[in-house]
């Protein structure tokens, strides 16, 4: 698949930008705070329904404007399609110019990948950095996930409430026991998925570490570790049982899939307290990489690869071999200096000031 069209409205510092794109590589360069990003981040926005840069609606807003608009054509084997945008009070999505209930009813019509400089917290940050990852991979691919996503954090949320309930007000304990079902429930069917996909990652990674890394004599061994507080409903079930009175006590549920993790390990070492800056972001590139080509096998399809910040984030040689190994995908590649991927067509586009012109 591959976008055709991006066309912004008082988005970010553009007050009004229509562009088409190529089927290849687009390099768009120039300064910093020029507005490269935002243009990653636009699509980026119309595929997962959400900013990889900012929490807050408002500031996608060009400053001075009450409203936003992204309208981004794409083109996929079977079909062309659009998806619009509208930035307000908050955020109304539309897919060929029919309104969406829901925000995850756009999620899997443009299917990306993103690597940017913040993405070495999926390593050094916490765990919530790592189940995010996993949680965009695998909404994108099975859309019954972030509905069941939903539910149980809407669920765990209630249980949460009742248990400072108990706590403050001598509610009756008996009645977690619908909490409790629910989660155990609802836990089984995500731990599903999860573990679906972390065995997936661990099918590709290796290969994949050892062509961007040139490790073809294994130097660096690379594994993933899935870390979750049950397999199945009983499991789940019986650690709810197990910590409920230090979850009265604490006013939170403290087991759930909601506390999932995973380790990423060179060497039997974990990269987050024992890799180099090197290994992590290399470790990063690895799990992306391999996102793009589970992404590809699941769909038969090409993701989009969205390279932000290209040239600062990886070495030379690092850069060489994530260029080997894209094949077919459209990519967007953002850069202070005007870049040639050998061996590529490439597109360059310069942006100055919210100006974005092709082929300076």
């Amino acid at each position: 698949m591959y976008i055709k069209k991006v066309k912004l409205e008082n988005f970010r510092n553009y007050n009004d930008l229509e562009i088409e794109f190529k089927k290849d590589f687009n390099l768009i360069y120039g300064d910093n705070a020029q507005g490269k990003t935002n243009i990653l981040e636009s699509i980026y926005l119309s595929a997962i329904g959400r900013s990889f840069q900012t929490k807050k609606d408002n500031e996608l807003i060009k400053i001075g404007k009450d409203k936003a608009k992204i309208e981004i054509e794409y083109i996929k084997k079977d079909r062309e399609g659009k998806i619009k945008i509208e930035i307000a009070d908050k955020k109304t999505f539309y897919i060929n110019d029919i309104k969406q209930n829901r925000v995850s009813d756009i999620i899997g019509n443009i299917n990306v990948v993103l690597f940017y400089p913040d993405n070495i917290d999926i390593i050094k940050g916490g765990p919530a950095e790592r189940r995010k990852f996993l949680d965009i991979m695998i909404s994108q691919l099975r859309p019954n996930y972030i509905h069941l996503l939903n539910r149980y954090l809407k669920t765990l949320e209630q249980r949460n409430t009742y248990l400072k309930q108990i706590k403050f007000d001598n509610k009756s304990k008996d009645m977690l026991e619908i909490w409790d079902e629910r989660l155990a429930e609802l836990s089984d069917k995500i731990y599903i998925y999860r573990n679906e996909f972390i065995k997936k990652i661990q099918e590709k990674i290796k290969e994949i570490h050892n062509k961007i890394t040139n490790c073809g004599n294994q130097e660096e061994e690379i594994e993933i570790k899935f870390i979750s507080s049950g397999k199945n409903k009983e499991e789940f079930y019986k650690n709810l049982i197990k910590n409920r009175e230090e979850d009265i006590r604490k006013g939170y549920t403290s087991t759930g899939i909601h506390r999932d993790d995973f380790d990423i390990l060179i060497n039997n070492k974990k990269v987050n307290i024992y890799g180099s800056q090197g290994q992590a972001r290399t470790s990063v590139l690895s799990l992306k990489l391999t996102e793009l080509e589970i992404i590809y096998e699941e769909l038969e399809e090409e993701p989009i690869l969205l390279l932000d910040d290209f040239m600062s984030e990886l070495d030379e040689n690092r850069r060489n071999n994530l260029v080997k190994t894209i094949k077919n995908n459209q990519v967007f590649i953002t850069c202070t200096d005007k870049i040639l991927v050998e061996e590529k067509n490439n597109t360059i586009y310069h942006i100055e000031n919210a100006k974005l012109k092709k082929g300076n």
